[in-house]
């Protein structure tokens, strides 16, 4: 896979339509990606990832975190079914192989590579961003692989910010990060004041639209703040938005909680 980091610099706000994303076979028989971002050395991903029916990882162990937010279909794997409207959550160590019986279509994030047990596993285009061969061991093996959270069982919680609630995901307990991921609602014609990213931040559009400064971007399209940069946010029809955030919202005049929960 030809890493796609484009050309970002600290502060930097992109967009990314859904539209505009090239799709690419991997090695993998009936897998396809559609990334937003593709970096082999630090293992890191954002983008689609897309599954005909039947088809398979292959047995693989990830190095740190990997989510999955389902948007058709499911994947089995020896623990059970995460399915559409669920967050798949696999932290390091997480040790298995998925198939999805159905066409399956998910949004994914990955933050660092993923071991195959042999060479010929990862001669190609990859599923993982920065897959490597390597041996396989479970030292937790009574510890199932995946975290799979039905977003619609979650509560919504207020924030003192008219027109936005949040659901917490993953607090990143058990990890070596201090991030967030959440999921945001905004109702229609909300707008907040600015703020400075304290860490990198990507946002998944689920519904509606989202403003980001000038730019607006729709269901299905992402978004990606770099460090630094001076975020304002705001809808006109209402948003419902993923999120991931290496660092907490700064507002940049005015003091106030954090936005990403931290």
């Amino acid at each position: 896979m030809v890493d796609i980091l484009h050309a970002r610099a600290r502060g930097g706000i992109y967009g990314y339509d859904k539209r505009d994303l090239k799709w690419i076979s991997t090695d993998k028989k009936g897998m396809q990606l559609a990334p937003v971002r593709a970096d082999r050395e630090e293992g890191q991903y954002l983008g689609y990832l897309k599954f005909d029916s039947m088809a398979e990882t292959g047995l693989h162990q990830h190095l740190g975190p990997a989510f999955s937010y389902f948007l058709d279909g499911g994947l089995a794997d020896f623990q059970g079914v995460a399915r559409a409207g669920e967050v798949g959550i696999n932290l390091a160590g997480a040790t298995h192989s998925a198939i999805a019986y159905a066409p399956t279509l998910m949004a994914s994030r990955l933050e660092a590579p993923v071991i195959y047990p042999s060479q010929d596993s990862v001669a190609g285009e990859t599923l993982h961003t920065g897959a490597t061969a390597g041996e396989i061991v479970n030292e937790t093996p009574e510890v199932l692989p995946d975290i799979n959270i039905f977003l619609e069982d979650l509560s919504w919680q207020g924030t003192l910010h008219a027109g936005v609630q949040r659901r917490m995901i993953f607090d990143y307990t058990q990890t070596e990060h201090s991030r967030r991921h959440l999921q945001l609602r905004l109702l229609p014609y909300t707008s907040l004041p600015p703020f400075r990213a304290g860490g990198a931040t990507d946002i998944f559009i689920i519904g509606g639209d989202l403003e980001v400064g000038d730019e607006t971007r729709m269901a299905g399209d992402f978004f990606v703040m770099e460090e630094g940069a001076v975020v304002e946010l705001g809808t006109r029809f209402g948003a419902l938005v993923l999120v991931w955030a290496e660092g907490p919202s700064n507002w940049h005049h005015e003091t106030g909680p954090d936005l990403w929960g931290f």
